[in-house]
């Protein structure tokens, strides 16, 4: 992308963000900025963007216009292991480095305590083999979720749960602390259930190829979930019917559908983009 940050190297006058007629100068200005990131795209032999919505970035400007106040809440849905997590790490780490005012929240943290149940049937994989549905709506507290998410959009920090990933199911109450910055990140698949997703300004769907996501899913159950590989193709399998009912449904709603096997520098320099194209301004006396 450095013939497009380049183009950038002129500033442009700083709009009057207080005034309508400044916010539509800067929606026009960033409408035309992302039709040239996804031009640029389209020419990537590994293009990140597989599909956007027709209407996604006239909602996205006239957002920007009609209510500026509101922070920006972006969801991030997709199968296990199609590389959300990995894509939210490079988010976070391009945070840190660029001073982005982001806070990331994982909607996993929304699961009800199983703990007890996990207890009477003497682990979580024979809990799962009984035919208990983790991963349906209600196993989540998605009124919770709905609430902490609309005190973040308004200004207001919230103290999520913690839901432990140790197979113990326990879930401790009010235990993370999330600022309410001016874009809220929102990974899992909770994220795009029920009323939940209707609060998003941007729903991402994360799509990988299942051969890559089975080789993640049972990596990542070996190195960090202390899971054998038979235990982890068993989930695995758990674990793609639970998308063909919960999951994939919610790839057509969604806005954006990014590859998740794209390269993590190539994501890095979108990002770099999109952080030069939204501060290139300057002041009339500059």
């Amino acid at each position: 992308m450095n013939f497009l940050l380049e183009k950038e190297v002129k500033k442009i006058i700083k709009p009057d963000f207080s005034k309508k007629e400044g916010r539509e100068l800067f929606a026009l200005y960033m409408h035309s900025k992302l039709n040239q990131i996804l031009e640029y795209d389209r020419q990537n032999e590994t293009p990140i963007f597989k599909k956007i919505h027709p209407d996604f970035i006239r909602k996205f400007t006239s957002r920007l216009i009609n209510n500026p106040e509101k922070h920006f809440l972006i969801g991030i849905s997709g199968e296990s292991a199609s590389g959300k997590t990995t894509i939210c790490n490079t988010i976070k780490q391009s945070i840190e480095r660029l001073n982005l005012p982001v806070e990331i929240l994982s909607a996993d943290n929304y699961f009800k305590d199983i703990s007890q149940l996990i207890k009477e049937y003497g682990s979580f994989d024979k809990l799962l083999e009984s035919g208990y549905d983790v991963d349906s709506p209600d196993n989540f507290q998605m009124d919770l979720l709905f609430h902490d998410l609309d005190l973040l959009s308004k200004g207001i920090d919230v103290k999520i749960p913690e839901y432990l990933v140790n197979g113990t199911g326990i879930v401790v109450p009010e235990a993370i602390e999330k600022k309410s910055k001016k874009i809220i990140v929102v990974e899992g698949m909770a994220s795009m259930y029920g009323k939940v997703a209707d609060l998003f300004d941007i729903k991402l769907y994360v799509d990988s190829d299942p051969e890559i996501q089975e080789k993640w899913f049972i990596y990542r159950a070996q190195t960090s979930r202390n899971q054998n590989e038979e235990n982890a193709r068993k989930q695995l399998a758990y674990v793609r019917e639970a998308s063909k009912k919960y999951i994939l449904p919610k790839k057509e709603f969604s806005d954006i559908i990014i590859n998740g096997a794209s390269s993590l520098d190539y994501f890095t320099q979108i990002i770099d983009y999109i952080y030069t194209i939204t501060n290139n301004f300057s002041t009339p006396e500059q």
